[in-house]
């Protein structure tokens, strides 16, 4: 995989598998790298930086200072790299990072890294299972970096679990397929910069009296993973939301609060004329009580009935306004029939894309933190996903929008 121009660097910490480094190395450079090695004091009784320094042709440093009184300036270290990864990161290298523990030239050197971090952790099965170092692993993911798990296998205790260095290949081949996605991205926020996006999330509560309501269960998880989507790639957002627990998924993001089905549809077409994209993925209410009391209804009768009336069809009124340049994409979720339910939908409500949700997948639907789509365009084809976070669906419909609108 080519890294032409890529510049890296390569920490390497006290660990028995730090011989891979040197391979790793070799695999960086060969693909065309830049390579730069950044060692702990206890890395050098794993390998040499003579090692690391033939193979990267380049000085292998672990200290502020060269012999010769060279200043390793661990800032501009920082500034250069296109990439840093710490492969082995020990468990102590690790704990330094995740705690600010700035003790060495490479934690210096991760503080001030302004680039992509990776870290590939090696360490003996009950080590890397702990959780100290499960509590550091999950803390530096929380700041953006990147985990290359340990793998499974045997390990130079002689035990076999989970501790072992990805290998050198697997590490590479991670770092590639980043950079490609990264050019992918910065092609996708060309094309979305300053569009404005109308997004819709979460349930709608239709009013029976001043305590109860008529809902359902959508916690607003997928369409405010759409919103935070968007506003990253440089998007204008708004995001009109039903009732959700949900906090504002971006800084960007303006939110527009709402609560029944009603005041979804006049919030919604007041901002729709203006939008570029529209994207439908609140659950609405289809049905909404006719009388609702102003009182509190008290259980008196064995039966109760409540007359019900239809809701706006949001998709439909707004597809019969969309103007020529103006994209939407709407949700389905359904249980019986669903591909022929969902292009129904798609034509007879004027969208440019559905989405399928069927509550037969597991892990799709409702309160997920995860989901299981197909998309249909009105062309008619048909596109299916695995299963995936919401996270990562919403990068995947974002990869369809931005690239509709760069084609258009």
């Amino acid at each position: 995989m080519s890294m032409t121009g890529k510049r890296i660097l390569l920490g390497v910490s006290g660990s028995i598998s730090a011989y891979k480094s040197a391979l790793l190395v070799r695999l960086l450079v060969k693909a065309g790298a830049e390579v730069q090695v950044v060692m702990t004091e206890s890395a050098k009784t794993f390998i040499t930086p003579l090692t690391l320094a033939t193979l990267s042709k380049r000085p292998a440093f672990s200290t502020y200072t060269s012999e010769d009184g060279q200043w390793n300036n661990h800032v501009e270290l920082g500034l250069w790299a296109d990439a840093l990864v710490i492969a082995p990161a020990s468990a102590r290298t690790l704990a330094r990072c995740a705690h600010a523990l700035c003790d060495d030239l490479l934690s210096a050197v991760y503080l001030s890294a302004k680039c992509p971090v990776f870290f590939a952790p090696a360490m003996d099965m009950d080590m890397y299972l702990h959780p100290a170092t499960l509590d550091n692993l999950r803390r530096l993911e929380s700041f953006g970096n990147h985990i290359i798990r340990a793998e499974h296998g045997e390990l130079a205790s002689g035990l076999v679990g989970e501790g072992r260095l990805a290998e050198p290949e697997t590490i590479v081949d991670r770092l590639g397929n980043f950079f490609k996605e990264q050019e992918t991205r910065d092609e996708t926020h060309s094309s979305l910069a300053n569009k404005r996006i109308l997004i819709t999330a979460g349930p709608t509560q239709e009013a029976i009296d001043p305590v109860r309501y008529i809902s359902n269960h959508s916690t607003g998880k997928m369409g405010y993973a759409l919103a935070n989507a968007f506003a990253r790639a440089d998007a204008a957002v708004t995001l009109v939301s039903g009732p959700t627990a949900l906090p504002l998924p971006h800084p960007a993001v303006r939110r527009i609060d709402v609560r029944s089905a009603e005041q979804m549809f006049v919030a919604t077409q007041a901002e729709f004329a203006n939008a570029d994209v529209t994207i439908l993925s609140a659950a609405v209410a289809d049905y909404t009580p006719a009388h609702p009391a102003d009182r509190k209804i008290k259980k008196k009768e064995a039966q109760f009935q409540i007359d019900l009336i239809k809701t706006v069809d949001i998709a439909a009124t707004l597809g019969q306004q969309k103007q020529p340049g103006q994209w939407m994409m709407g949700f389905a979720l359904e249980t019986d029939n669903e591909l022929d339910n969902a292009r129904k939908k798609l034509i007879s409500k004027n969208l440019d894309w559905i989405v399928l949700n069927s509550l037969r997948d597991t892990g799709a639907g409702f309160g997920h933190d995860t989901n299981k789509i197909a998309v249909i365009d009105k062309a008619g084809l048909t596109l299916d996903f695995d299963l995936k976070s919401k996270a990562d669906v919403a990068r995947d419909l974002l990869g369809l929008v931005a690239k509709a609108l760069a084609n258009s």
